[in-house]
């Protein structure tokens, strides 16, 4: 296993791929069902891998010493996780999948700037001109 430091990528990489399954299997998974109804079996499942993982590690534990800040931090991240499944279910139902996942995608672009506004990330020459490539190739994919 590749040291920690330099592990981030391949885990990147990982979530990549897992994500572009997760569009393609949702895709046929909300045909003739109900976007919110979809939305929940897909939370469930999450919701039991997440915790089998955490049982099998012997994880638990960490529950205790989580801080007041982290608890309230993750409770945000779950609801805008959650409100996000629930928009990006409802945009595959009516939408192409080839055209929906670039317009999701441009949360990509939303990450760059908040990470500079919020947490103090520089503003690199990269992150503008990454960004803007982004911006241009989401809009040639759907127009």
């Amino acid at each position: 296993m590749p040291s920690s430091t330099s592990a981030w990528w391949i885990y990147a990489l990982l979530a990549a791929f897992f994500a572009a399954l997760t569009t393609i299997f949702a895709k046929v998974g909300v045909q003739n069902v109900n976007s919110n109804l979809a939305t929940a079996v897909r939370t469930i499942v999450v919701l039991l891998v997440a915790w089998g993982i955490v049982i099998a590690r012997g994880e638990f534990t960490g529950w205790a010493s989580l801080s007041t800040r982290t608890l309230t931090f993750l409770i945000l991240s779950g609801l805008a996780t959650g409100l996000s499944w629930i928009f990006y279910f409802k945009a595959l139902q009516a939408g192409k999948a080839s055209l929906v996942a670039p317009i999701d995608k441009l949360s990509l672009v939303m990450i760059l700037l908040f990470s500079v506004q919020f947490l103090g990330e520089p503003l690199t020459w990269q992150v503008l001109v990454g960004g803007t490539l982004i911006v241009i190739g989401t809009f040639v994919l759907v127009l």
